[in-house]
């Protein structure tokens, strides 16, 4: 029985099933294929929600005696764009100049191959394990991720399974293996904001209410002053404006309403009702002074819509996960790793839920880019850094 060892092999069978979200693309079923040999269990749940795409999902667990660590990530991946642009096919797993080209390579199938062979590497070396494994994986992270990680944590869950600790395979580190370890998370919440006026001819403005000018005054109200200056753990919130449309294709006519939409990364400073209750502030305080500007007697009449519901900032304080795994990336690779909360969102936003989580994987520079490829060597360390995990962390 030949084991997954090489994480190149175990990559390359990854990228090369396209599994675009919401596809499967065969993703999953060629990780279930590796995973059976080593003892996995597997179980393929589908999850459904009106309005969004069916999703497949896979849960394997090695069981065993002692300690639960879960490994969680996502085969699905982003559109590959214009393939004609790529040096190689996007789905070809093309190895060049001792790099493996395609996308996914290192958000996140990179993460998973290396993984899947530590493990294996292990349990050939070793025998069992002291303890319990798993792989929690969606195909849904790039996605809307609501039939996902989300509803595969309550679907283990209501089965009875507890884990320990919790390591996500996102790709961390900005510039070298070793460089970071994700301990936490900002929190994350987006918003519409709509500004109505009265269409008119430009050239007749006191007929109309120009909505353009409210949605500048409330806009202004949302950048300034900053939402705070960062705290020990974590960088300063930001609102980034991300959109701003009034629809209109004719130059001589004052549009009949303007929106803007935003996206916040909130630190501990906040949670997600403390920041949606300052922006609904400032907004009303804005939209309540501009009636004081000559020749308007009204506030500015505005709707703010919210997005998806708040991602919550979290930080992990496990000092056995996390000094388990900083042993192991120095022991390999001979730097110690910064501990970081920098950097978007994440499923481990999910995890965090359910028990103590940090994310380590590959080197990043590439991801969502023309041209997605890992290091032939990277692959190599960071399964070797895994492995070291595995046999520190149940030991």
């Amino acid at each position: 029985m030949t084991l997954p060892v090489d994480p190149v092999e175990n990559l390359a069978a990854l990228i090369r099933c396209p599994s675009v979200t919401p596809a499967e693309g065969g993703a999953q079923t060629a990780l279930a294929n590796m995973l059976k040999p080593l003892g996995f269990s597997i179980d393929r749940p589908i999850f459904s929600e009106d309005g969004t795409p069916d999703i497949d999902n896979l849960y394997a667990k090695l069981p065993g005696d002692g300690r639960h660590l879960m490994f969680a990530g996502h085969t699905d991946v982003v559109p590959p764009g214009d393939d004609s642009a790529w040096r190689h096919p996007p789905f070809s797993a093309a190895i060049e100049n001792g790099e493996i080209y395609g996308r996914g390579a290192v958000d996140m199938k990179g993460g998973i191959a290396c993984f899947v062979a530590a493990v294996a590497r292990h349990v050939g070396e070793n025998g069992p394990l002291k303890g319990n494994i798993s792989l929690l994986i969606t195909g849904d992270e790039e996605g809307p991720a609501i039939n996902g990680t989300v509803k595969l944590l309550e679907w283990a869950g209501a089965k009875g399974e507890r884990w320990d600790a919790a390591i996500v395979g996102e790709p961390t580190n900005p510039d070298r293996l070793g460089d970071m370890i994700k301990i936490g998370r900002r929190g994350s919440v987006s918003g519409t904001l709509i500004v109505h006026g009265v269409q008119g001819h430009a050239a007749y403005p006191h007929l109309a209410e120009n909505p353009v000018r409210g949605l500048v005054t409330l806009i202004d109200a949302l950048l300034y002053p900053v939402l705070d200056e960062g705290t020990k753990d974590f960088q300063p919130s930001n609102l980034e404006v991300t959109t701003i449309d009034v629809g209109n294709p004719a130059t001589n006519v004052i549009p009949a309403k303007a929106t803007a939409a935003f996206n916040i990364r909130f630190n501990d400073s906040w949670t997600g009702e403390t920041i949606m209750a300052e922006i609904h502030n400032r907004l009303d305080h804005a939209a309540a002074r501009d009636k004081l500007r000559p020749g308007r007697e009204t506030p500015i009449a505005y709707e703010l819509f919210w997005g998806e519901r708040p991602s919550h900032v979290f930080l992990t304080r496990d000092d056995k996960l996390i000094g388990t795994l900083s042993t192991s990336i120095e022991a390999v690779t001979g730097r110690k790793p910064h501990l970081s909360t920098s950097g978007g969102t994440s499923d481990a936003r999910f995890i965090k839920d359910y028990c103590p989580v940090v994310e380590f994987g590959l080197v990043g520079r590439t991801m969502h880019m023309v041209d997605e490829r890992a290091s032939l060597s990277d692959l190599e360390m960071l399964t070797r850094i895994y492995q070291r995990f595995l046999a520190d962390f149940f030991a």
